[in-house]
């Protein structure tokens, strides 16, 4: 629940979109795929060398870890086609033969669908998330500074002793 006030917090404050956006998609890549694979700590460390939002990171391996659920059956038949692929037999079997390919574990139906959804879906999310969070903070922030019982509380001493707090 905290990571989910603090993600609330992020979309609603002068963090860059794309950062945001970002930090979506890879979370996405990590909440679609099984926890421990190679790909996976490379995403945590790029989550962890660039400017990625962590807490959005967070709230996104979350969010789509349950909805991995629902759409496991389509990830697994598209790690199935590409894995069956007959044109691509002798590219997999040169990958599992070295020991990046065994550590990889993309033999796995599974770590294979999800890796390839992940990678199609993803430049929709990047897009479509940034665009959504502009759009949020034209439109509903604006919405909600706008009222005057907000006014009021943020010109009150609670309110700047609270926000003074959280520094």
């Amino acid at each position: 629940m905290n990571f989910l006030v603090k993600f609330l917090k992020v979309i609603s404050s002068e963090t860059n979109p794309w950062q945001i956006a970002f930090a979506l998609v890879l979370g996405m890549f990590v909440g679609f795929s099984p926890l421990l694979r190679l790909h996976n700590l490379l995403i945590l460390f790029v989550v962890l060398f660039f400017r990625v939002n962590i807490a959005t990171f967070l709230v996104s391996i979350g969010f789509f870890s349950i909805l991995a659920f629902a759409l496991d059956p389509l990830m697994l038949n598209i790690g199935e086609s590409v894995l069956q692929a007959g044109s691509l037999q002798g590219v997999w079997t040169a990958f599992y033969n070295s020991s990046l390919g065994q550590l990889s574990q993309f033999n796995h139906t599974l770590t294979m669908g999800s890796f390839v959804f992940s990678l199609l879906v993803s430049p929709v999310l990047l897009f479509l998330s940034k665009y959504l969070i502009v759009k949020y903070r034209s439109t509903v922030m604006e919405r909600i500074n706008k009222l005057h019982i907000v006014k009021l509380l943020r010109a009150s001493t609670f309110f700047q002793k609270l926000a003074g707090l959280e520094g």
